[in-house]
């Protein structure tokens, strides 16, 4: 594969991100990196200043065996390599001191680096994580982040610690021809092609191999993590992921091996040419000592001079390719921190009338929700998720969305968050279009309990503290919150009460329920004293008395806010004031549970056949534990959903 113009073009391209890659540096590490340069100059110095003091003091040793040994003759040579052994012990010192100074350079540059990392990947939208590419872009980033802008660092330093070495030695050289330091060149260049060929294609190969690389960290998170650990042991999944993963590492395994078997015999090929011009100017130095045109101390100055200038080049242009292979990698690094995002802010942000009367000291009232004409659908996606879709809510009323899997109702939760926007139509909060309002403003409006809501390994506090990390953290606020989502009497009964960590993956933790973990969740939700709640199949692991308790709670905690829950249960969605049923991203039946049923759709239909069900479920198992049966949906463990209660999921699956 050879260096095409093309490719070098590119190449060079790409080292305009060296200059970038050394502003970040700086930037995180400004006393550090101004020492680490100082020390760079010292040890470039001292190399080029022992070669010429062996000269100095093989001359010197020359002459006093010359004129017969004694102080007098000696203490020249003795002066001479007490100043070369002190060099020598100043570079070991400078040499551990820089050591020390780029290990603290390196953490502040992982930690900077990972910052910014960390911060672009939470400003993008949720649009970015529907797309493979992204997810191959951030693991490159991610990979190769921190490593490689501190190899490029630390390459660039070592080119110019060399540089000056090299300036040093070749001074010393060119008095005995010009020629000689251009010969000593053109030895290293063969190494100098094969490592910049190697690097691209080694560049090329990983570049070529990210999805597989991260196909083997699922794998492996599938055999070493604790979430798929019951179904890999119940459905004995663990030989199969084993020999997907093997699969996978022994062909990237193979791959690179056989890449860098390669290179290595390009190298010693380049290796063994340096060495035939190197061996041609060593004679050539030998054939003058002999003949007495060079002193014994011009010998050992270019023996030394010319072996030590020879490894600096190369160490200097295959730092030169390590170079090159850095901002091949660092390329991925700067592209993913220019990365925009699609939902951006308005210019002059629209303040909602009932954001304005808070302003002004008046109580916040309800906001109002409009969905007008909104055609929504996935990036990457040709259907629809929402096509043509009219919704109004009203202020402080309670609404429940319902609808079969896919219907498009936890879309309504993401364009309301406007975590996207639409493609056409609307979303307004009081008559302000969300484009039009700031999205801190907006989200500050808004408290969600989403449908796949986060188990934070954290305490009891923390899990609830989540749901608004800028209120401080008030006993009585807090054990509120709890007590909304049903969370209180839980986590008082663990070990710590509420400062028990939630989560087994550390030492003292305590592992929840499914039920449990959801009334945490409820409880973040609550503690956001928010306007809008949003509530994504809020009951799903809960069992019919623990739901019928909740759902009292609720209406009573959400009497002054606007609330929308999406759910599948009839149970849930009869406490609503309004229920929207939802299917092929439209709204087709709305109207109280009664008034639905009076119209005789398909929500009266769904809710007849799951009654029917419940019934005759009821009429012909058993108890078992002695639980009562007069309730449609038996009582069902806090790790699962009751089966057995009627759901508007199920129904409209047969239905339609």
């Amino acid at each position: 594969m050879a260096l095409s113009s093309a490719s070098i073009r590119e190449g060079l391209r790409r080292l305009t991100y060296v200059p970038d890659a050394l502003r970040l540096v700086w930037a995180s590490a400004k006393g550090w990196t101004a020492g680490w340069s100082v020390l760079l100059v010292l040890r470039g110095i001292i190399p080029a200043a022992t070669v010429y003091l062996t000269k100095l003091v093989v001359d010197a040793a020359d002459a006093a065996i010359g004129q017969g040994l004694g102080w007098e003759t000696a203490q020249p040579v003795v002066v001479l390599a007490a100043l070369m052994a002190a060099l020598m012990l100043l570079q070991e010192l400078l040499g551990g001191l820089t050591t020390w100074v780029q290990t603290a350079q390196s953490e502040s540059l992982t930690d900077f680096v990972k910052a910014k990392v960390h911060e672009k990947a939470g400003s993008v939208d949720l649009a970015f994580f529907e797309s493979p590419d992204y997810f191959d872009l951030m693991s490159r980033a991610n990979e190769e982040a921190s490593s490689r802008t501190l190899s490029l660092l630390q390459n660039i330093g070592a080119m110019v610690q060399n540089g000056i070495t090299l300036a040093g030695v070749a001074i010393i050289l060119i008095p005995y021809g010009l020629w000689i330091p251009i010969a000593l060149l053109l030895s290293t260049l063969p190494a100098l092609w094969v490592v910049v060929r190697h690097k691209r294609i080694y560049h090329q190969w990983w570049s070529d191999t990210t999805e597989d690389r991260r196909w083997a960290q699922y794998f492996d998170r599938l055999l070493t993590y604790p979430q798929p650990a019951p179904e890999v042991r119940q459905f004995e999944l663990a030989p199969a992921i084993r020999r997907a993963y093997i699969s996978l590492r022994k062909m990237l395994r193979e791959s690179k091996i056989r890449l860098i078997g390669r290179q290595n015999l390009a190298s010693f090929g380049a290796a063994t040419l340096g060495l035939f011009v190197t061996g041609g100017v060593m004679v050539w130095m030998g054939a003058r000592a002999l003949s007495g045109t060079a002193t014994l101390g011009d010998l050992a100055l270019f023996y030394r001079a010319f072996s030590e200038g020879r490894g600096l080049l190369r160490s200097m242009l295959g730092g030169l390719g390590n170079l090159y292979a850095d901002t091949l990698f660092i390329h991925h690094l700067f592209t993913f921190l220019e990365l925009e995002p699609t939902v951006t802010e308005p210019e002059e942000p629209v303040t909602i009338p009932s954001r304005a009367a808070a302003a002004n000291g008046r109580p916040m009232s309800s906001p109002g929700i409009t969905f007008e004409n909104v055609t929504f659908r996935y990036p990457a996606s040709e259907e629809n998720a929402l096509d043509g879709f009219d919704l109004r809510i009203e202020a402080g009323q309670t609404v429940a969305i319902v609808g079969p899997n896919g219907a498009g109702k936890s879309t309504l939760t993401k364009l309301l968050c406007r975590f996207y926007d639409p493609q056409e139509g609307s979303v307004r909060v009081d008559g302000v279009d969300l484009r039009d309002m700031s999205l801190e403003s907006l989200r500050r409006m808004i408290t969600v309990m989403f449908q796949h809501p986060i188990h934070f390994i954290a305490t009891g506090v923390d899990n609830i503290r989540m749901g608004d990390v800028r209120q401080e953290p008030d006993r009585q606020d807090l054990e509120a919150a709890a007590r909304a989502g049903g969370a209180h009497d839980i986590l008082k009964r663990l070990p710590e009460g509420y400062q028990t960590l939630l989560g087994k993956q550390f030492r003292g933790g305590v592992e929840l329920s499914g039920g449990q973990w959801q009334r945490v969740t409820l409880a973040r939700a609550f503690f956001r004293q928010a306007p809008i709640v949003v509530l994504d199949e809020p009951t799903s692991f809960m069992d019919s008395w623990a739901e019928t308790k909740w759902l009292n709670r609720f209406c009573t905690l959400v009497q002054d806010r606007t609330a929308i829950i999406v759910t599948h249960r009839f149970t849930t969605a009869m406490k609503a004031d309004v229920i929207h049923v939802v299917d092929n991203g439209r709204v087709i039946e709305s109207g109280s549970h009664e008034e639905l049923l009076e119209q005789d759709g398909i929500y009266a239909e769904s809710w007849r056949a799951q009654t029917a069900t419940s019934r005759h479920q009821v009429t012909h198992e058993p108890s078992g534990d002695g639980a009562s049966t007069m309730h449609a949906d038996p009582m069902a463990s806090e790790s699962e959903p009751a089966s057995t209660s009627p759901t508007v999921d199920g129904s409209f699956s047969s239905a339609t």
